[in-house]
């Protein structure tokens, strides 16, 4: 890959409201802490923070509407607004939803307008309980994802895991689950398999899931259900060694966009998981006598283009390494046919790829080997040109949702283990693009 993509040529402008306090990231990047949401209606942007407290916002103002407290992190939120439940105005009613990270791996629903809780399901049910007390032992909801079914009523997706080790051996338990929008369980599957992301067709028919690690049983990294019913429809993996499959998926039309974690590569998928095309993103490549790779950490397609976008250097030899992937920490976006459109850098690690139309937004943190506070940022592309801007934080930025014109971040503050200056702070960041 090479840069093609011409500089940012405009920066949004961010408004700030603090978030309390929070432990300072250090050099290496720390479990996700914070989520943020524009909600469906457009006029509340609602944020997720490491303590469980969720607070709905003005969109305009910022002023805070309702505040709820969750029983875990709140480390995920999405937007479900029901048809069949509408309120005394006859508009749609909407909730909430937080997927959360902790001892119960709790899905919250919560009302728009008011903040009460409409219902609660603990994952911990289905997944179990954690064996050691550490974060990475938890009960996680990692992904939800909000759609209708063929009468217009909604659904939630949502998938959760848990880890957990006894000596050399190690176990994933996961759920993947359907609700109706009053909490109530359609279907569930369930695997062996660490999943990482979900999405959905543009006519809700079908699920894409990708599992991240496979050690047990399970062993592919595509799954797509049927949506009426949780039944598998078809299934797809890269056909790579070891126990890592796919870092993302995302659904346009028939095709479906993959970044592989096995591989390093993207691949536009057809029905069926018929390979329609492949690109090297970040492969392994050798550098002064080292074997270098970055994963592909997220996709994205809408209208017959895909952006991939590539996370930090490592080497095969060892985790440490003074040499950098060409292709570490950038974006990059290929037409229906696979030929490049262009490609950027991102500068720092993407934690999560915020997506509305053909409008990318991707919350840029530290890039834990250079440690350059020039990484941290919030860098806004169009998928078709690449245009778009790029907005600096003290701190790094940890998520960020964009919808209808605005974008919302979360900025968290950061201390280098070889600094002692503790950068920016813990706080929402809104901004229209328009």
């Amino acid at each position: 890959m090479s840069e093609t993509a011409t500089d940012t040529d405009r920066e949004p402008r961010f408004r700030s409201v603090p978030l309390g306090e929070i432990e300072p990231a250090r050099s290496r990047h720390m479990w996700t802490r914070s989520a943020v949401c524009i909600a469906a209606s457009g006029y509340l942007v609602v944020t997720g923070e490491w303590d469980g407290t969720v607070t709905a916002r003005d969109a305009d103002s910022l002023e805070a509407r309702w505040t709820a407290d969750h029983p875990d992190h709140a480390v995920g939120i999405a937007s479900l607004e029901d048809r069949g439940d509408a309120n005394a105005d006859g508009d749609e009613a909407e909730t909430i939803v937080v997927a959360g990270r902790g001892e119960t791996g709790t899905i919250a629903a919560y009302d728009a307008e008011t903040g009460d809780r409409r219902w609660r399901y603990d994952t911990v049910a289905d997944v179990g309980e954690a064996v050691e007390d550490t974060v990475f032992y938890l009960p996680y909801v990692v992904a939800l994802e909000a759609g209708t079914d063929a009468d217009g009523n909604a659904v939630l997706y949502a998938a959760a895991r848990r880890y957990e080790r006894d000596g050399e051996t190690r176990q994933w338990h996961s759920t993947v689950y359907a609700f109706d929008a009053d909490g109530s369980i359609r279907w569930t599957h369930e695997t062996d398999a660490s999943p990482i992301a979900l999405d959905l067709d543009g006519d809700g028919d079908r699920l894409a899931v990708g599992y991240n690690r496979c050690l047990g049983d399970h062993d592919t990294g595509l799954v797509v259900l049927e949506t009426a019913s949780g039944e598998l429809a078809w299934t797809w993996d890269p056909g790579t060694e070891g126990d890592r499959r796919i870092g993302d998926v995302s659904v346009d039309g028939e095709s479906i966009a993959v970044s592989s974690h096995g591989d390093k590569r993207g691949y536009l998928l057809g029905p069926g998981g018929a390979e329609r095309w492949s690109v090297d993103l970040a492969v392994e490549t050798e550098i002064d006598g080292e074997t270098l790779y970055a994963y592909p950490n997220h996709a994205y397609a809408n209208d017959a283009r895909v952006a991939f976008v590539t996370g930090n250097t490592y080497a095969v030899e060892s985790r440490e390494t003074e040499n950098r992937h060409p292709n570490e920490h950038r974006v990059a976006a290929f037409d229906a046919d696979g030929d490049p459109l262009w490609d950027d850098a991102v500068r720092g690690f993407v934690h999560g790829l915020a997506a509305d139309g053909n409008r990318l937004v991707a919350p840029c943190a530290q890039n834990f080997r250079v440690r350059d506070p020039d990484t941290h940022a919030i860098s806004c592309f169009d998928l078709e040109s690449g245009a778009g801007g790029r907005e600096r934080f003290d701190g790094i930025a940890t998520a960020a949702a964009v919808a209808d014109g605005t974008v919302a971040a979360i900025e968290e503050p950061v201390r280098y283990h070889d600094e002692g200056e503790t950068r920016g702070e813990y706080a929402l960041r809104v901004a229209s693009l328009e």
